[in-house]
């Protein structure tokens, strides 16, 4: 059975520039019916056999789901990182302690909102009128991920695949399509060659680094202080020129493709992983396909981010010339001391909320830009490349029940973290 993609990317366009217009004028409330659009546009394009998918999520969910995790979380923040700085200051009479137990704190609240939000949005999910569902089990993968990322750090990322493929299982061996339970098959060791490309990029940065530092240094007076060469670095940038005694600056231009490499090798990664892992999917004898290509997606995601950051940078630049030119250069920065009039013949609260608004627009028109270039094609090549086999057991599947979530995916929403969309 063959992943069908339909929709086109003007009407992707209109769509999300509408809902972002609204809001951008509700300061943000109708992000929620935001997002709840653009994800029933995406999963009715999503045709498995020429059957849609459906996305029955109900924003007033989420925008309950966002309060009660607020609720939560200022509890947390007000109440435990409190108690948190007082036995810091008391015992230990410095504020360090405090902060880092605070910031490891909200490490598992992080992995527990990724893996509800994911719970979430599979149980408002459906195909041919059967519902999608996850198990219960956030704690269970919120310690889960805290104990495969120590190993992981403490290995220097050797292990990164290694804890990809078990949390990836823990999460699929959880997951049903009505009464049928998914399972993830395969070995950790399977997923090391999708780590090449950036271990060739780790490689060949560190052999620059020992090059341009050790064996050939661009920088020869390395015994200088630190203070003297950030001080030589910044006269070079301010002024134009090549430091005296510096040599063969024009090595410095290898970091770049080096850099792309690892960029290339992250984003490869990324995605070769969720092919191989997708090969060794399989539900009451159905099997997944997928012939996703690693540098297809990795031209899309670079190519498109960089046009949408382009985009970003030209709007921000543009609202900062408007500013200027109708405040004036003298008017603005008397206007950062609190003594400008703005626009002359507007009230000053008025003048600034017109910026402000123009403002809020450019990062508008970057995140639709980001859906255009970069989710619109991700999603489509990853549904196109991906196909069903064995499918006779599909008539077999009968209706999960509904799940209910009384905070949606508020903390992933509260916690900026996203879900799908």
């Amino acid at each position: 059975m063959e992943v069908a993609f339909v929709g086109s990317r003007s009407a992707l366009f209109w769509l999300a520039l509408k809902s972002g217009f609204w809001t951008v004028l509700s300061l943000g409330f109708y992000r929620f019916w935001m997002k709840t659009r653009l994800r029933r546009w995406y999963w009715s394009a999503i045709r498995p056999g020429g059957h849609p998918l459906e996305y029955v999520g109900d924003p007033l969910e989420k925008l309950l789901g966002f309060f009660i995790a607020v609720v939560v979380l200022t509890f947390y923040i007000g109440i435990v990182n409190l108690a948190l700085m007082f036995v810091s200051f008391s015992v230990f009479q410095s504020s360090a302690l405090g902060y880092s137990a605070s910031f490891l704190g909200v490490i598992p609240i992080w992995f527990y909102a990724q893996y509800r939000a994911r719970r979430y949005v599979l149980g408002r999910t459906r195909w041919r009128g059967v519902r999608f569902g996850l198990e219960k089990g956030a704690w269970g993968y919120a310690w889960r991920a805290l104990v495969h990322w120590i190993i992981t750090i403490c290995t220097a990322g050797i292990l990164w695949p290694r804890m990809t493929f078990w949390l990836e299982k823990y999460k699929t061996d959880r997951t049903f399509f009505g009464s049928a339970k998914l399972v993830q098959g395969g070995r950790w060791q399977m997923l090391i060659p999708a780590t090449w490309p950036f271990v060739a990029g780790v490689v060949l940065l560190g052999a620059l680094g020992v090059w341009l530092v050790y064996l050939d240094p661009v920088m020869p007076q390395m015994d200088a202080s630190f203070d003297d060469t950030m001080d030589s670095i910044a006269d070079a940038v301010e002024y134009g020129f090549v430091p005296f005694g510096w040599n063969g600056v024009g090595r410095l231009l290898l970091l770049i493709p080096t850099t792309l490499l690892m960029i290339y090798g992250a984003v490869h990664y990324r995605f070769v992983t969720k092919r191989i892992l997708a090969n060794h999917k399989h539900a009451q004898g159905v099997r997944m396909r997928s012939d996703l290509k690693g540098l297809r997606v990795s031209m899309i995601y670079v190519l498109g981010t960089t046009i949408a950051y382009i985009m970003l940078m030209l709007g921000v630049i543009a609202v900062i010339g408007l500013a200027l030119s109708l405040l004036g250069p003298e008017a603005f920065l008397e206007e950062q001391i609190g003594m400008g009039d703005p626009l002359g013949f507007l009230p000053r609260w008025l003048s600034l909320g017109v910026i402000g608004l123009l403002y809020l627009s450019v990062f508008l028109f970057y995140s639709v830009l980001h859906h255009v270039f970069v989710t619109y094609p991700l999603m489509r090549h990853m549904a196109v490349t991906l196909s069903l086999q064995n499918v006779g057991p599909l008539t077999q599947v009968s209706q999960r029940a509904r799940d209910e979530f009384a905070e949606a995916e508020g903390f992933a929403e509260a916690l900026d973290l996203g879900a799908a969309i």
